[in-house]
C-alpha cells in the first residue's frame, strides 16, 4: 500500500473518483487504438472492482456490462453479472443483456492471484487471457474489438499468434499508466474475423456474380467469398485462403 500511495495514477484515480488506477490504462488503450466509441456496447470480463467499467461507460455512453466471479458494487449506467466466463450459463446471461448482433468491444484486465512463482503465474495469466479470448469470440459481433491483459513470458508469442488468428489487426501495447517494473502487457485485437467460414477449409459454391476485378462472387451462408477465375453459373470446390471481417477469398481446387 505505501507504494500505491506514492503512485501518480493511484492518487489521480482517488482524486477523480475512479475505483482503480487501472482506469487510466483503458483510457490510454482506447485513445491509442480508437477502441471504444460513442454508442459502443462494451463487455468487461473480470471487471471487479469496476474501474474499467467506469471508463467504458464514460467513453461509450452506451450499454456496458461488467462480469466477475466477485460481486461488483453498483456503477451508474453499468449492468453487472456475477459469474464465471468459462461457463455457458454466464455466456448466455451476457447475451441476454447485449444487443442481438453482439458486443462492439470485449475487455479483460483480470489477473490471477500471484503465487510468487513466475512461471506458474505466467501460465495462469495465459490461461485466463485465453478464457477471455474464447468468451470474446462468442459474444463479439464481426468487426468487434478486444483488449486483454497478459503477463509476458515464454508462452506469450503463442498467445499473440492465437489472437492474430481471430482478428485482422493485432498489436501488443504497454500503456503509460502501467508500472515500469510490471511484466503486464495488453493485446489489442481489432476487427474480429467473421467465423462463417474457416481458413483452409474446403467448400462447394456456386458463382453468382463477378466483381470489379473479374473475380467470381459466391456466398456461404450470406458471407461473400471472392473466387479468382470463377465464372457465373459454375459450381466449384474451393479452399478458403484468406478471411476478412466482411468477405473472404477462395481458390479453385482442380
Amino acid at each position: 500500500m505505501p507504494r500505491d500511495r506514492r503512485d501518480y495514477y493511484y492518487r489521480k484515480a482517488r482524486k477523480e473518483g475512479y475505483r482503480s488506477r487501472a482506469a487510466y490504462k483503458l483510457k490510454q488503450i482506447s485513445e491509442r487504438f480508437n477502441l471504444i466509441n460513442k454508442g459502443s456496447t462494451v463487455v468487461d470480463l473480470g471487471a471487479s472492482p469496476g474501474g474499467w467499467c467506469q471508463i467504458a461507460r464514460e467513453l461509450s455512453g452506451g450499454k456496458v456490462v461488467g462480469v466477475d466471479i466477485l460481486p461488483i458494487n453498483e456503477i451508474e449506467g453499468v449492468e453487472t453479472i456475477k459469474g464465471d466466463i468459462r461457463l455457458d450459463s454466464t455466456i448466455e446471461t451476457i447475451r441476454g443483456l447485449i444487443k442481438k448482433e453482439g458486443a462492439d468491444v470485449v475487455l479483460c484486465d483480470a489477473a490471477p492471484n500471484l503465487s510468487g512463482s513466475w512461471s506458474y503465474d505466467h501460465a495462469r495469466s495465459i490461461d485466463l487471457a485465453t478464457s477471455a479470448l474464447l468468451c470474446a469470440r462468442k459474444i463479439l459481433k464481426p468487426g468487434g474489438g478486444f483488449a486483454v491483459k497478459v503477463f509476458q513470458g515464454d508462452m506469450f508469442p503463442d498467445f499473440l499468434n492465437k489472437v492474430r488468428g481471430y482478428f485482422e489487426k493485432v498489436q501488443a501495447f504497454s500503456p503509460q499508466a502501467s508500472r515500469k517494473q510490471s511484466a503486464e502487457i495488453y493485446v489489442i485485437g481489432k476487427q474480429l474475423i467473421n467465423d462463417a467460414v474457416k481458413l483452409n477449409e474446403v467448400y462447394t459454391v456456386t458463382i453468382e456474380d463477378v466483381g470489379a476485378d473479374g473475380d467470381g462472387i459466391a456466398k456461404i451462408d450470406d458471407f461473400v467469398v471472392f473466387v479468382k477465375r470463377g465464372k457465373v453459373g459454375e459450381t466449384l470446390k474451393i479452399r478458403i485462403r484468406d478471411v476478412k471481417t466482411r468477405f473472404g477469398f477462395g481458390e479453385i481446387i482442380p
